[in-house]
């Protein structure tokens, strides 16, 4: 079995990389598995197909040194919080037994990304159940497992986080990652395809100034904010900033 130590959950290929690339790449540095299992292919996307789609998380992945990367190609835009669906997620949660899940915001400017919150918070919980059942490869049962934590990047909308990460020593990394993506963000390559909030020049400077705002915050040129449902914790005031 392969375990993650951090597992990230985002219905859309890119969104992760947008949202918590930094924070990858620095917990691998620090000698952690990373996986992201993206919940849908992107399949209505403006810009692209499905299939580009594919290739570019795959190339992405390889810049950020991912343990794995997996899609569980629910459909995009119209998968809900539903018995069916939360029982994907909790087969793979089960499955990698991460000890932190990653997923998207509590609520953004693309309901996907709110209601994918939800179906992973839902499932996160429920894996714990030892009396839901799920099956894993060759059809054997999967044993109950809970992350200990959840956390939930910020996208587009402004959320005050409960927790910075500085992430500056990642940075051009980072922004590698996403111009991985070369169908979604800007690209001359791409100027004939219908142009899009996301594929505009002045997007990833969006990206870039929010990072900025959040590292001011720390004293950092960088940093990602997470928020998290739970109360969190440290274990000595020194870990603190």
């Amino acid at each position: 079995m392969l375990k993650l130590d951090i597992l990230v959950l985002s219905v859309h290929p890119d969104d992760a990389e947008l949202g918590c690339s930094g924070t990858i790449l620095k917990h691998i540095a620090l000698g952690k598995k990373v996986g992201i299992v993206d919940l849908t292919r992107g399949e209505l996307g403006t810009r692209g197909s499905a299939e580009i789609r594919d290739q570019e998380a795959a190339a992405s992945a390889k810049i950020l040194g991912l343990t794995i990367r997996e899609n569980l190609s629910l459909p995009d835009g119209f998968f809900e919080n539903t018995r069916e669906y939360q029982l994907k997620v909790i087969a793979v949660i089960r499955k990698y037994q991460p000890s932190i899940v990653i997923t998207n915001a509590y609520h953004d400017r693309h309901p996907d990304h709110g209601r994918a919150n939800q179906l992973v918070e839902t499932a996160a919980f429920l894996a714990g159940l030892r009396k839901i059942e799920t099956q894993g490869a060759d059809d054997v049962l999967q044993e109950a497992w809970r992350p200990d934590l959840v956390l939930h990047f910020i996208q587009d909308n402004y959320i005050k986080p409960d927790i910075l990460i500085d992430v500056t020593e990642y940075w051009d990394k980072k922004i590698e990652s996403i111009h991985a993506f070369g169908s979604q963000f800007h690209n001359p390559e791409w100027e004939a395809e219908p142009q899009t909030y996301i594929s505009s020049p002045e997007f990833i400077n969006v990206v870039a100034a929010r990072a900025m705002e959040f590292g001011k915050s720390i004293g950092v040129k960088y940093a990602e904010g997470f928020t998290s449902r739970k109360i969190l914790g440290v274990d000595n005031l020194f870990s603190l900033k």
